[in-house]
């Protein structure tokens, strides 16, 4: 007869001996399973969604800005976005180049490397600008402004005087674009020496690109010939003249690149997103600096959360950081920033590393905005 203790004993080593048959069974069965192609495994249970990323870290651009434009009173918006010329004769004469979106009384204003008012032309509601140099025209080469105009959904075109740094307008007649327009960027094709400009819509429309021409009287025509439909508010845009890309800010959902050639048709690629942790809606502003071999970078203005994000300008545009814009001295920081443009070239005194310009939405917590004038150099270290 078999004692308590013993028969307790023969049945804990049987159990034992069971578990182990059972777990050999199952890592068989996961083996087999992770050999068989996916298309023959069993159905397992759905993935989780994965959790969002955290918010990324903000740094403050060392220094500050160096320098801010003069005001114009109005909403915080009304001069939000400019367009940096520099003089490689002379980067101490170099501009930055302004729009006045105010409803009355808007237009285009020239500003020096000081930040004083040069030239201002009360041509309309002008909603963002840009410019190319070497433009064609009456058998010499000019620097060629653009903008779209809100007030009669045109094309504004001006040239710019480099000596008396003042504005000419020479769109030849009024070139329509799609009503109502919101925001505008140039292009200068390195395969075909052309240049386009590119509108952007205030509501669910197409983006429209226009090839831009001498139209033998000194004067620049615009033709239609390409569209790209976007599902809602557009305003800034940048092209990349070197890569070919052209960049959209959607101002809800991200940022888009796009081929920026007029045959290259409507497919596109994310670069980024609002919620991902790095871009608040509204997406704004948008610029390039160029570096040697395809190197720089992509400026992207994250105004719902008053930051700049950069990411690379080469391959898929991996991201890089984000930072905001602190006063120094004198100079307030910059709130809910809009527009902005950046030159990685020599911009005059105190920006000899390159100039970033950025939109103040609340200019000294007033209800006037302006341009802070930040060195590349102290965003990039």
């Amino acid at each position: 007869m078999t004692s308590p203790a013993a028969g307790s004993t023969r049945r804990t080593r049987i159990r034992i001996a069971v578990a182990a048959l059972l777990a050999l069974a199952v890592l068989a069965a996961l083996v087999l399973i992770t050999t068989l192609p996916p298309g023959d495994r069993p159905p397992g249970p759905a993935s989780p969604e994965p959790s969002p990323p955290a918010t990324t870290a903000t740094a403050p651009a060392a220094g500050g800005p160096a320098v801010e434009t003069s005001s114009f009173s109005g909403s915080g918006d009304v001069a939000d976005d400019a367009a940096i010329w520099v003089d490689p004769a002379n980067p101490a004469n170099s501009v930055v180049i302004a729009d006045n979106k105010a409803d009355t009384d808007g237009g285009i204003a020239v500003f020096g490397i000081d930040g004083e008012l040069i030239h201002f032309r009360p041509d309309g509601k002008i909603g963002n600008v840009d410019l190319r140099t070497g433009f064609p025209l009456s058998g010499e080469t000019a620097v060629l402004v653009g903008g779209n105009n809100r007030t009669d959904d045109t094309l504004a075109l001006w040239t710019l005087d480099t000596k008396t740094r003042e504005l000419t307008p020479v769109a030849a007649g009024d070139i329509q674009t799609f009503a109502p327009n919101y925001g505008f960027c140039m292009y200068r094709s390195s395969a075909s020496g052309k240049f386009y400009a590119f509108v952007t819509p205030n509501e669910e429309g197409p983006i429209q690109q226009f090839e831009l021409a001498d139209d033998g009287g000194g004067r620049v025509e615009a033709g239609l010939v390409r569209e790209l439909p976007v599902s809602s508010i557009t305003e800034s845009c940048v092209a990349d003249d070197e890569l070919g890309h052209l960049y959209i800010a959607q101002e809800d959902v991200g940022v888009w690149k796009y081929s920026a050639e007029p045959d290259a048709g409507k497919e596109r690629t994310a670069v980024d997103k609002t919620g991902a942790g790095r871009l608040v809606a509204d997406v704004e502003g948008l610029g390039i600096s160029y570096g040697p071999a395809g190197s720089g970078h992509l400026f992207v203005s994250s105004q719902g959360d008053s930051t700049i994000a950069i990411y690379e300008r080469s391959g898929s545009n991996a991201f890089v950081r984000k930072f905001s814009v602190g006063g120094n001295g004198d100079i307030d920081g910059v709130s809910g920033t809009d527009g902005l443009d950046v030159t990685a070239l020599d911009a005059g005194p105190q920006f000899e590393q390159g100039l970033l310009v950025v939109h103040d939405e609340e200019n000294s917590g007033g209800t006037t905005s302006n341009l802070k004038y930040i060195p590349l150099d102290s965003v990039l270290r």
